[in-house]
């Protein structure tokens, strides 16, 4: 049975992941107001990924199979408090608040995006082996055009979208295969979206703030 742990009980295992990742990029979306709430999530107290120390010493893993190509990772969201969770459902409830829908999801109703899948309840970020990422060019750092944004909530985010032009495709093919071949598995619904198939966390989901 799943438990949640209370918000001072962080693993001595869960690092922060630049400290492990060789030039990891790191655009911590929901410490900031750019995010498809509009204003900092509650938990996020630092600009930081935190990952347990088996998902960041893979991503190190995956950065350095992207040298070659000429590229490298850049992380939007990493563990996520429960709390933040907690913050997505009370705001999915506020019919008005709708700031951010031109950005984010523009062809959705707020009250879809759950029963979509976009945006879960318990979600596998508070379990901490689980990372919302992307690629960038190098050494410049410039983000390479995958189709959609971070968070575009939208068929056309979807991993397999054949609608997609042939360069974004490739990026999300080379970026998912790297992924997978150091033990991530995508989501259907996100081409940013990995877990760690062997998390050390399965059913545990944290709720200790991001710091």
């Amino acid at each position: 049975m799943a438990t949640t742990a209370t918000a001072d009980e962080r693993p001595d295992d869960f690092v922060d992941a630049a400290d492990v990742v060789p030039g990891l990029v790191v655009e911590a979306r929901y410490a900031g107001f750019f995010n498809f709430v509009g204003e900092p999530i509650d938990g996020y107290e630092a600009p930081k990924c935190l990952l347990t120390r088996p998902a960041a010493e893979a991503l190190a893993k995956v950065q350095e199979s992207l040298k070659p190509y000429g590229f490298g990772l850049k992380v939007f969201d990493c563990y996520r408090p429960a709390r933040a969770v907690a913050e997505f459902v009370r705001w999915s409830k506020d019919e008005d608040d709708t700031r951010m829908k031109p950005e984010f999801y523009p062809d959705l109703d707020k009250s879809e995006l759950f029963l979509k899948g976009y945006i879960a309840e318990r979600s596998g970020h508070s379990r901490g082996s689980t990372a919302d990422l992307t690629l960038v060019t190098l050494p410049a750092k410039v983000e390479v055009y995958m189709g959609t944004g971070f968070d575009f909530f939208s068929e056309r985010s979807w991993p397999d979208d054949a609608k997609q032009p042939a360069d974004a495709r490739a990026n999300r093919l080379l970026l998912s295969s790297l992924m997978q071949l150091h033990g991530f598995e995508p989501y259907p619904y996100e081409w940013w979206h990995f877990t760690l198939a062997d998390e050390p966390y399965p059913d545990t989901y944290f709720d200790f703030p991001v710091e």
